[in-house]
């Protein structure tokens, strides 16, 4: 009898731990997360950050810019409604700065791409890496 105890409380442990496991860890509002990034070339360009398949809505971005310096025109942030959204920000990030904290119009938005306007002049003609990271 003791010996059935202790294994049906051993399968019902294994039951409980094997359910928790795998449960998805929800992320906090207020922290920041990756969203996508983008190597972008020497010179004046334009580059786009799609979005794809991801699931997350925002109410605010930031932009971290490594590997190089970069002078950020503007970018236009497009919503999966159609609608748009225009920042300037005429800055110039050296490797390792971030943009300001960017409020997405209306609030909680789902984005789908985000259109930049850029140039970079880096050591060697070197790449720029823009990282793209939200908050909810």
């Amino acid at each position: 009898m003791r010996l059935t105890k202790v294994l049906f409380s051993l399968a019902i442990l294994t039951i409980f731990t094997a359910g928790t496991a795998f449960t998805p860890v929800k992320k906090v509002n207020g922290d920041w997360f990756f969203l996508e990034d983008k190597n972008v070339g020497f010179g004046v360009d334009h580059d786009v950050i799609h979005f794809g398949n991801w699931k997350d809505d925002v109410r605010q971005i930031k932009l971290r810019v490594t590997d190089g310096p970069l002078r950020m025109y503007n970018m236009v942030i497009h919503f999966d409604n159609g609608t748009t959204q225009n920042v300037e920000l005429r800055n110039k990030f050296n490797a390792g700065t971030e943009s300001r904290i960017i409020d997405m119009d209306g609030g909680l938005r789902h984005l789908t791409k985000i259109d930049f306007r850029y140039e970079t002049r880096g050591f060697a003609r070197g790449k720029s890496r823009i990282a793209v990271w939200g908050r909810n």
